[in-house]
């Protein structure tokens, strides 16, 4: 029996973490002058094969937390570190370039292009960083295999269901490889019965890929198949053995 990729990987760059943030602050500034503090100095450390869940009240900064730890916003003070390398120090073209290599992102709506199929959706960040066409099509075909869709390849995103849709969007963020994995409300539009596929998958992607994933949701289920739950209240994250109550 062939070993899964967890167990090919090099016992040390699971334990190194991958995604490292300490001392995040955020700061967004009104129309009339005003600051608004989002972020109060955020630590959090992610190594793969970890399932991260981040909830908290609507308002909390969730999402921005996570645009922050994928350097979509940059911080206005702490340091993010992706697989090591710091997004502050590098120009716009080659932060898209460590964006694309080293995170995936599933957000609440998928954000498919509705003039393209599945495969081609996927194939799509594969193109953009210049690999092959043929190249693409496989790494996208067995991607969408792995997440049971084999059967929609040619499908179109408004020939699929909401489920197929997001499992899409999984693969999708998945085609590049990256060590770390960030969604937001996954499952937020889905039913529960295709909630609970997705949430089944995320957590055989992560054993089985050996990457680290942090979802924010307010979805108990997902929240419960995670290793850690951390609550993020009044700036900060907490852990914090009460915290599932809340979610």
């Amino acid at each position: 029996m062939s070993a899964s990729p967890a167990v090919l990987l090099d016992a040390s760059r699971i334990a190194t973490p991958m995604l490292e943030a300490t001392g995040v602050v955020k700061v967004f500034h009104g129309g009339d002058g005003g600051e608004v503090r989002v972020l109060e100095g955020v630590d959090l450390s992610v190594v793969r094969g970890e399932m991260v869940a981040i909830i908290g009240g609507s308002g909390a900064g969730k999402s921005t937390l996570l645009h922050v730890l994928g350097a979509l916003e940059r911080p206005t003070a702490g340091e993010v570190r992706l697989n090591g390398e710091l997004p502050a120090a590098l120009d716009d073209e080659a932060l898209a370039a460590l964006r694309n290599r080293s995170v995936g992102f599933v957000f609440q709506f998928h954000h498919l292009l509705k003039e393209f199929s599945a495969l081609e959706n996927v194939m799509m960040p594969l193109r953009i960083a210049g690999r092959g066409t043929a190249e693409a099509r496989d790494r996208a075909r067995s991607l969408l295999v792995r997440v049971g869709l084999e059967h929609r390849l040619t499908h179109r995103p408004a020939e699929m269901s909401g489920g197929e849709q997001q499992r899409t969007a999984v693969a999708r963020a998945l085609a590049m490889q990256p060590p770390l994995l960030l969604a937001d409300e996954p499952s937020g539009n889905l039913d529960h019965h295709n909630a609970e596929a997705l949430h089944d998958l995320f957590a055989e992607l992560a054993s089985e890929l050996a990457i680290g994933l942090v979802m924010v949701t307010h979805n108990r289920s997902l929240a419960a198949r995670a290793g850690r739950v951390l609550l993020l209240e009044s700036g900060r994250l907490r852990d914090n053995a009460d915290t599932m109550e809340t979610v």
